[in-house]
């Protein structure tokens, strides 16, 4: 029951702050604030059911490492898909004409705050950690992993490569950064900097979900296997690469720190609690 309540908690944030975003998304200032108004909620929300479920302190949104966390994982996302971009360019199917929408970018930044941190707390605070108690590290990030590609098929432009590919590159990674630093932090940052590097700076479509345009007017065409086609550079075959390198060095990482769990067994029930706290 802990995972239903904790679950139902943080996914009613998730709805509610969408269509608060939503309602005002053609307004950048509104949209901005209703994006980091819904990621602030989600956390005390979050920490809130999981010192009330769990009868523990929720130390993986502690504020302690908080800003060090996000600042590294934003620049970590940024980093990533700007090499993304970069790939795609070299191969000359990405040009930037020009300035974009600068008040639109600021709306952007607001929109995938909230997203970045309502489905981290879902995949990873509440998913992840319940389901590798049970399993173990490796089966829970291929379970909660391909989960969270598979949810990115509601959206406009969905196609199931980009579904797969968000799975390997995205899902894996985002795991990866969360076993890696056992705390939310990095992860949200990570998937922060993503979002808005498609968004907000590049102009690109972001998991095929009809994005509007952001600092930069740039054009994307070319064969679907580099730019993504309608899904976007989410379905690049260099997002994919860049996504698999990365989860193995965090990966690494994690086994470096001991904070990879085996294969659940009943001499070692106590492992994935000891981690998640």
């Amino acid at each position: 029951m802990r995972l239903i309540w904790q679950l139902l908690a943080v996914v009613a944030v998730w709805i509610l702050g969408n269509l608060g975003t939503a309602a005002v998304k053609d307004t950048p200032a509104l949209a901005l604030v209703a994006g980091l108004l819904t990621a602030v909620v989600a956390v005390l929300v979050y920490g809130w059911v999981v010192r009330r479920t769990e009868q523990r302190a929720s130390v993986e949104v502690s504020l302690k490492g908080a800003g060090a966390g996000i600042s590294r994982g934003t620049l970590l996302g940024i980093a990533l898909f700007g090499a993304v971009i970069a790939n795609i360019a070299f191969f000359g199917d990405y040009t930037v004409n020009g300035l974009g929408t600068p008040s639109s970018a600021v709306g952007l930044l607001g929109i995938m705050a909230g997203a970045a941190v309502t489905e981290e707390l879902v995949f990873r605070g509440v998913l992840f950690r319940h389901i590798e108690r049970g399993t173990g590290t490796w089966i829970a990030l291929v379970l909660t992993g391909t989960l969270f590609g598979l949810i990115h098929l509601l959206n406009a432009n969905a196609t199931l490569w980009g579904a797969i590919a968000i799975a390997i590159e995205a899902g894996g990674l985002l795991t990866a950064a969360y076993i890696a630093t056992r705390k939310l932090w990095v992860p949200i940052g990570l998937h922060f900097g993503w979002n808005i590097a498609a968004s907000a700076i590049f102009s690109t479509e972001v998991s095929g979900s009809n994005t509007p345009q952001g600092l930069l007017d740039a054009t994307m065409s070319g064969p679907a296997p580099v730019t993504g086609g309608d899904f976007g550079p989410e379905g690049s075959v260099f997002a994919v690469v860049f996504g698999v390198l990365a989860t193995g060095m965090l990966m690494w990482l994690a086994y470096r720190r001991g904070h990879v769990v085996p294969v659940r067994r009943p001499a070692r029930a106590h492992v994935a609690a000891t981690l998640s706290r």
